[in-house]
C-alpha cells in the first residue's frame, strides 16, 4: 500500500510541475560519437529552383545525431557532384570519407517534385544505394527521413528509424494560471510536433498501436483514471477502460487485437488482458499482497513482462499472457521497474535504483546481466526503438523534465529537448510499414 501510494504522489506532482510552452524537440548528440563513420552528402542539385524543404539537411542531422555517422562540413567538401558522371572517387578518397550520398531536386509546378539519391562506396568507387521518388512539397520532409534509413540499413545493417514518430506528453500553463496537459506526437527527429489531445487534467502512459496509427494512453478528464484508444489519422477515440478504481498502464499486445492494463476494479491492481471487440477480460495476475502494473508484451504475445513488489521490494516478472505462475526476471539491487522489450526479445530495458538514484539500465535476458547505460539518477520511462538500437526515457536537466536517449551499449548518448520545456512518458512508435 506504502508503495501505491508513494508512486501515485510522485506521478502527481510529475504532472504538475510548471513549464512555459509545448515541446519543440531537438536532438543533441551529447556523448559517444567518437568512431562516427566519415561520410559526405553533397547538398543535393536544385536546377535554379528552392526547394520549400532543404533534403540535405534533413538526411545530414539524421545520420549525425544517430551517433554512427560524422558527415564532413560541406566547405570541406571538394566539388558539388549531382550525378555519378560529375563524381571523382580520387577525391572523396583523399578526404578520407567512406561514403558519398550525393542527388539533385526538381520541380515543374512547385507542387511536386522528383528526387533522386546515390549512396557511393568512395574506395570502391560503387553505388550502394540509389532511388528516384516523386512526392508532394508536403512530403518532402518524410521523404528525407526515408531517405536518410536507406542510407543508415545500407551502411550499418540496421534497420533506420528516422521515418518512426516519438509520442510524449507536456504541460503548460496558460495566461490565466491554468494548467495544460498535452499528448503530442513528432517526427524522431523532434520536428513537425502535433497535438493528440489536450486537456486541463493530467495525461499518462501513450503507448503505440503495431500499426503507428493508434494511441492509447491514460486521462484524468473525466475526474479519475481512464484508458482511452485514439485514431491518429481521424482523431477519433474511445474509452476502453473507466472500471471502479485504478484503470491504468496500457500496452498493445503485438497483433494489435488486445491490451495489457493494470486494474483495481476487484480491490488490488493486477494485470488483466482486455479483447478489443468485445471488451472482455482475462485477469493475468492474482496477487493480493502485491501491486502488478506496467506490462509490456513479448514480441510473440505469448508473456507479458511487469513490475511488482510482490517479493518486498519492485522487481521485474514475467507471466503467461493467459495468466499463471510468475517467474521473476530482474535480481540486481532492490528496485527494478518500469520494463520495455527489445523488438527481438533478447534484451530488457528497466529503471534501475542504485545509491539513491535511478537510472536506466538493459539487461541480457540470455544470460541475466545488467549493463546501467546512464549516469544522471533521475530516469524513467525507457522505451525501446524499433530497431532494437536506442532506449528513448526521461529525466531532469536542471530541474525540468527532459527527454533523452540511449545506446544498447551505452556509447552514444543523445538529449532531445528545448531548454525550458517539460517532457514526460516518452514512447517509440514502430517501424512505419
Amino acid at each position: 500500500m506504502a508503495l501505491r501510494l508513494i508512486r501515485f504522489l510522485a506521478l502527481m506532482a510529475m504532472f504538475f510541475m510548471p513549464i512555459q510552452a509545448f515541446a519543440v524537440l531537438k536532438v543533441e548528440i551529447t556523448g559517444g560519437s567518437d568512431g562516427a563513420l566519415p561520410i559526405a552528402i553533397v547538398p543535393f542539385g536544385s536546377e535554379g529552383m528552392k526547394s520549400p524543404e532543404d533534403i540535405t539537411s534533413i538526411i545530414r542531422n539524421d545520420l549525425e545525431s544517430s551517433g554512427r555517422f560524422a558527415p564532413l562540413d560541406n566547405q570541406d567538401l571538394v566539388s558539388r557532384p549531382s550525378e555519378q558522371s560529375q563524381v571523382n572517387f580520387a577525391d572523396w578518397r583523399l578526404l578520407r570519407s567512406e561514403g558519398l550520398v550525393i542527388g539533385k531536386i526538381s520541380s515543374q509546378d512547385g507542387e511536386n517534385y522528383q528526387v533522386q539519391f546515390q549512396l557511393f562506396d568512395v574506395y570502391r568507387g560503387q553505388q550502394l544505394a540509389g532511388k528516384r521518388y516523386q512526392v508532394p512539397a508536403s512530403g518532402l520532409r518524410a521523404l528525407g527521413h526515408q531517405i536518410a534509413d536507406v542510407i543508415y540499413e545500407t551502411l550499418t545493417g540496421e534497420k533506420g528509424i528516422f521515418s518512426t514518430r516519438l509520442a510524449f506528453v507536456t504541460q503548460i500553463t496558460a495566461g490565466d494560471g491554468k494548467k495544460w496537459f498535452a499528448l503530442q506526437i513528432s517526427d524522431a527527429d523532434g520536428a513537425n510536433p502535433r497535438t493528440v489531445l489536450q486537456s486541463t487534467q493530467p495525461i499518462m502512459s501513450p503507448s503505440w498501436g503495431p500499426d503507428g496509427d493508434q494511441l492509447a494512453y491514460v486521462s484524468f478528464e473525466n475526474g479519475k483514471t481512464e484508458v482511452f484508444v485514439q485514431q491518429l489519422q481521424s482523431g477519433q477515440r474511445k474509452s476502453v477502460a473507466s472500471f471502479e478504481g485504478i484503470n491504468s498502464a496500457p500496452a498493445w499486445s503485438p497483433d494489435g487485437k488486445k491490451l495489457a492494463l493494470t486494474l483495481s476494479r476487484n480491490g488490488n491492481p493486477e494485470i488483466y488482458v482486455m479483447e478489443l471487440a468485445n471488451g472482455d477480460l482475462i485477469r493475468v495476475t492474482n496477487n493480493a499482497q502485491a501491486i502488478d502494473t506496467e506490462a509490456v508484451w513479448s514480441p510473440d504475445g505469448s508473456d507479458i513482462y511487469f513490475t511488482s513488489d510482490r517479493g518486498g521490494r519492485p522487481q521485474i516478472y514475467k507471466v503467461s499472457a493467459s495468466g499463471g505462475r510468475a517467474e521473476r526476471i530482474s535480481f540486481e539491487g532492490n528496485y527494478n521497474a518500469s520494463p520495455d522489450l527489445s523488438p527481438d526479445g533478447s534484451k530488457l530495458a528497466m529503471v534501475h535504483g542504485a545509491n539513491g538514484g535511478f537510472y536506466i539500465a538493459v539487461q541480457d535476458l540470455k544470460t541475466g546481466a545488467i549493463h546501467v547505460l546512464t549516469d544522471s539518477g533521475k530516469a524513467e520511462s525507457p522505451s525501446f526503438a524499433p530497431n532494437g538500437q536506442m532506449i528513448l526515457y526521461a529525466t531532469e536537466q536542471k530541474g525540468s523534465g527532459i527527454l533523452a536517449a540511449v545506446s544498447v551499449d551505452g556509447r552514444i548518448h543523445q538529449r532531445l529537448s528545448e531548454s525550458g520545456t517539460v517532457v514526460r512518458e516518452p514512447a517509440w512508435s514502430p517501424l512505419k510499414k
